[in-house]
């Protein structure tokens, strides 16, 4: 289910805004090139992890690697830089919606700094408590990526819709709407009842100098 929770669907007005020309064409070319290029990069970070660890595979491709890895640590590093840059984008969305709910869309210099120091304070404070993101990544995903995704455009386009739902220009939708109820009730159940182990931060058993010769070796299936 970790796929299901990379979605952007909240930053999507943002970004739209922000081209310097936004328009259908602009906007299709900026989401294809996107998600295209990250496609490949999750199917080649994907594969390359699996190949290499195969069933010790963590879910944190990192954890797989030892502590006295110096290229690990740097890619680590990057991983790191990457999540502070992409941080404000998820800050923007929170503060936008506080804005627009409590204050009428108009936030002071003030309230602006406020609002945002709070944001950022509240999400740190719980990423420092809780070390396991395998668990929320994937009821992220199975409870708000799947009916943002499935669910809620294709429930809204049959309750506007002048046919009944059994019209064949609605079949498509209903079609959508039951596999995203079922996506995300299966993978509900799923999750709860087989929920994914985290090792917090244990290196893995083939990092010790005991087991030297097995590093040096291809990981058994």
């Amino acid at each position: 289910m970790h796929v299901s929770a990379f979605i952007c669907n909240h930053n999507s007005f943002l970004i739209y805004g922000s081209l310097e020309e936004p328009t259908l064409k602009n906007w299709s070319r900026v989401t294809h090139v996107s998600v295209s290029l990250a496609f490949v990069i999750s199917v080649v970070f994907a594969a390359c992890g699996y190949m290499t660890f195969t069933g010790y595979a963590e879910g944190d491709i990192f954890e797989n690697y030892c502590r006295d890895d110096n290229l690990a640590t740097f890619g680590r590093f990057c991983y790191g830089v990457t999540v502070i840059l992409t941080f404000p984008l998820e800050c923007f969305v929170t503060r936008e919606v506080i804005a627009n709910v409590f204050f009428h869309g108009n936030l002071s210099t003030v309230f602006h700094i406020v609002v945002t120091v709070v944001i950022i304070a509240v999400a740190t404070g719980v990423s420092l408590v809780y070390d396991c993101l395998g668990i929320v990544l994937e009821l992220n995903g199975v409870l708000s990526a799947t009916p943002l995704v499935f669910i809620i455009p294709t429930a809204c386009y049959l309750r506007l819709s002048k046919e009944r739902w059994n019209h064949s220009d609605n079949l498509i939708s209903c079609l959508i709407l039951a596999v995203g109820v079922l996506v995300m009730t299966v993978g509900f159940v799923l999750t709860i009842l087989h929920p994914q182990e985290c090792s917090h931060g244990k290196e893995m058993f083939y990092c010790f100098p005991s087991n030297v010769s097995f590093r040096n070796s291809t990981l058994p299936p």
